[in-house]
């Protein structure tokens, strides 16, 4: 009873402090057309201070859609066009010597921003993407001998492009695995096309101001760690985890030899952020096993490594995701 009661109270806080979502949701639509998926896994990012992997074709709003979140929320944003010829330095920033104080004095890299917008990251090589990974991971840069923290709220989006292979060097799975979320995003529909059209013709360009500061995100953020996780989605979580890992002892027994690599304690800790957040922006206090279905993809895609024989099978890691949600038991 007293549960329900808690439950209850901590449903009418998320009521009020989740107004934001549809403010952000409805300025996000102005800008870009269709994309539901795309806002709310931004949204997803945001909340569960976790960073986004998106994969797209070139001209599908990727590089619109951080912009606008950004111009949304009043923070920082700054972009990153990631090339074969980049140096760390040119991420994280560097020290200078200045001739007037004959002393070094340190620049900092396009990277101390809120929002970073990471433009087509498998074109830079290992020593790039690893010089992001400390900002990724520790919220911190280290220039010189000095650390320095980054602004709050950090989020890194990623893009990469799946149809040019000449150029580009693959993630290390290390880093992969460092992203919340691996969103993958497809054409719009014929309707959303014609909108499109119609938007980019007219020559006139919606802007969006801010609507919300960076400390109602931060205030957002405990709260959606309040989010209620009940033992059973624990239980659904770890399943759906492991399922990948022993896929025989889970009645999967065709999968394994089709995963050389499972998901890490890292897919179980991010199953139930994104879970949680997504319970948020759908204005409720309590995760259901839809929550954890509705984010499973976009959180294990990326983290299961594919065999040569279901590569040879054309087997991909989503269908295999989908099979084991179809086959654990929902609580």
């Amino acid at each position: 009873m007293n549960q329900t009661v808690d439950i209850r109270e901590l449903n009418e806080r998320i009521e009020q402090n989740s107004s934001f979502v549809s403010t952000i949701t409805m300025g996000m639509n102005r800008v870009i057309v269709g994309q539901k998926h795309l806002i709310e896994s931004l949204l997803i990012g945001l909340l569960s201070d976790g960073h986004i992997l998106l994969e797209g074709v070139p001209g599908l709003a990727k590089t619109l859609a951080i912009k606008t979140l950004a111009s949304l929320i009043e923070a920082r944003y700054s972009r990153i066009q990631f090339t074969p010829d980049l140096l760390p330095a040119d991420v994280i920033g560097t020290m200078i010597y200045s001739q007037k104080s004959e002393e070094f004095l340190v620049k900092q890299g396009p990277v101390f921003a809120n929002f970073v917008l990471a433009d087509e990251i498998n074109r830079a090589p290992a020593k790039v993407q690893s010089a992001l990974l400390e900002a990724m991971q520790e919220h911190q840069v280290t220039i010189g001998e000095s650390t320095y923290k980054l602004p709050e709220p950090f989020l890194v989006m990623a893009t990469q492009n799946p149809i040019e292979q000449e150029g580009t060097y693959p993630l290390p799975e290390a880093q992969v695995d460092r992203f919340l979320l691996k969103v993958v995003i497809n054409y719009p529909n014929k309707e959303e096309e014609k909108q499109v059209i119609r938007q980019n013709i007219s020559g006139e360009t919606v802007q969006s101001g801010a609507v919300l500061d960076t400390q109602k995100v931060l205030e957002a953020r405990k709260i959606v760690r309040e989010v209620y996780l009940d033992e059973k989605i624990e239980r659904y979580i770890v399943d759906i985890v492991f399922a990948t890992r022993f896929p025989a002892e889970h009645n999967l027994p065709t999968l394994e030899n089709m995963i050389a690599f499972a998901a890490s304690p890292r897919a179980s800790i991010n199953l139930a952020l994104a879970a949680r957040a997504y319970a948020f922006i759908k204005r409720r206090g309590y995760v259901i096993p839809e929550d954890v279905r509705a984010v499973c993809h976009d959180v294990m895609r990326h983290r299961i490594g594919l065999s040569y024989e279901a590569e040879a099978n054309n087997l991909t890691s989503d269908e295999i995701v989908s099979e084991i949600l179809n086959r654990i038991e929902v609580p």
